[in-house]
């Protein structure tokens, strides 16, 4: 009797963790690290051990401190991951899967605290903001691998009830761009649209978190319906610093995702990125400073690509 109680006490717990999550976009995950054995390497080293490739794991507290002044945090890394298979098997089915490859996460501790957390996506958000049915097996799979990876990299874990409400989205979840483009004699034309975009991001003060150029692997994975399929990681600090300082959480938006992609055959090529409106609805900003350092941010990078692509 005892032990039908017992795992019925457990399965309740269980159970109340997934609705906890599920009711949010982002996840956190968190645990007391008196002695200081969880830090980014170690979380690093089982994502890896779970398959994960790992684009980047950036301490962002050098840069808070010396643009800013100051940070409130002892760690602050953000963390760019994915899956090569899932990519590619998603890939097949929707293109738009390079809004979330890499995925993202913040790993975090306040200044003082002898806690360490973790913020990333719920697969219900990278569900709702690509559009993806939620029976996608391989997206679900891949929600459920990063979960079960969180709890070996932080065996005493547990998910965190975040304190707000999700709002209604201000605007569009996903901002789109397309450009004709030789559907044969496209190389120059792509490297001559990156050199621009490259320039405007630096003027614009964006920063290149990351590259991954996921067609060479659809190539060698003997998928070839794509001539070009690149992923840029884009980072804009004084929006994660801004937005940090009440939501560490936020890394699991950063840095954003920006996809090129060119079918072959086509003469089009498409331009997508994860609104800041993602922002806004998933963590509920609605404090005036940081729905301003959003919005410029979402305003400069639709100029930069609407100047680039008109």
């Amino acid at each position: 009797m005892r032990l039908i109680i017992r795992s019925i006490f457990i399965a309740s717990l269980l159970f109340t963790s997934v609705i906890a999550t599920e009711s949010q976009d982002i996840q956190v995950f968190s645990s007391e690290n008196n002695e200081g054995k969880i830090t980014p390497k170690t979380i690093e080293e089982a994502f890896k051990k779970a398959g994960f490739f790992i684009s980047a794991n950036r301490d962002m507290n050098l840069p808070f401190t010396k643009q800013f002044k100051e940070s409130g945090f002892d760690t602050y890394h953000l963390f760019t991951f994915y899956k090569k298979d899932v990519v590619l098997e998603l890939v097949k089915k929707y293109p738009h899967i390079g809004l979330f490859a890499p995925m993202s996460m913040s790993i975090y501790s306040k200044k003082g605290e002898k806690k360490i957390s973790i913020s990333s996506l719920t697969v219900k958000a990278m569900q709702d903001i690509m559009k993806i049915p939620s029976d996608e097996k391989f997206l679900t799979d891949l929600g459920e691998l990063v979960v079960q990876t969180l709890k070996v990299a932080m065996p005493k874990g547990q998910f965190e009830k975040l304190s707000y409400t999700m709002q209604k989205p201000k605007g569009e979840l996903v901002t789109n761009f397309s450009i004709e483009i030789d559907k044969e004699d496209w190389e120059e034309e792509l490297e001559d649209f990156k050199m621009g975009f490259e320039g405007e991001l630096a003027l614009n003060g964006f920063v290149i978190a990351g590259h991954n150029n996921l067609g060479d692997e659809f190539e060698e994975a003997k998928y070839e319906a794509f001539d070009f399929y690149e992923v840029y990681s884009i980072c804009k600090l004084p929006v994660i610093y801004t937005i940090a300082k009440t939501r560490p959480e936020a890394g699991a938006y950063a840095p954003c995702s920006l996809y090129l992609s060119k079918k072959k055959g086509e003469e089009t090529m498409n331009i997508a990125f994860p609104s800041v409106y993602n922002w806004m609805s998933s963590m509920a900003i609605d404090n005036k400073e940081d729905m301003m350092v959003l919005e410029d941010a979402q305003t400069r990078m639709k100029k930069i690509l609407l100047d680039l692509t008109e």
